[in-house]
């Protein structure tokens, strides 16, 4: 990611890095937060996003964004199975300088499978400094 609000540039790609569904996390995630839930059907929609969440604080912990305005736009398009590598990606679709330090951006937010299919997508609004 550039170093500030300034360079970052519409229609700009990041990767946000990869990580699998590890099939313990999928059991314990499956018996703590969605009880009933058979791990045969894959990672649970609210594991996905908690995949997501990782990867995107993993990588925006280098990167100048201050704070996180809203997620919005969910949306779970299929449940990968244990140990299925998801890749996460993030396309800037706008920004808008707000004063002379800081301007939000907005993003697209997507997880893919090891196939290229979309697993999960969303839309955030961030403050980065200029």
């Amino acid at each position: 990611m550039p170093a500030s609000f300034d360079d970052i540039e519409i229609g700009q790609v990041v990767s946000l890095g990869a990580c699998a569904v590890d099939p313990g996390a999928l059991a314990s995630f499956c018996g703590a937060f969605t009880p009933g839930w058979a791990t045969e059907r894959g990672a649970p929609d609210a594991m996905i996003y908690a995949l997501w969440a990782k990867l995107d604080a993993a990588a925006g912990a280098e990167w100048p964004q201050t704070k996180r305005l809203g997620v919005d736009a969910l949306r779970w398009m299929r449940n990968p199975p244990a140990g299925e590598l998801l890749r996460g990606r993030m396309t800037i679709m706008a920004k808008d300088p707000v004063g002379d330090g800081k301007g939000i951006v907005i993003a697209q937010h997507d997880l893919l499978d090891e196939a290229g299919r979309l697993v999960f997508s969303c839309l955030t609004r961030s403050v980065f400094s200029r």
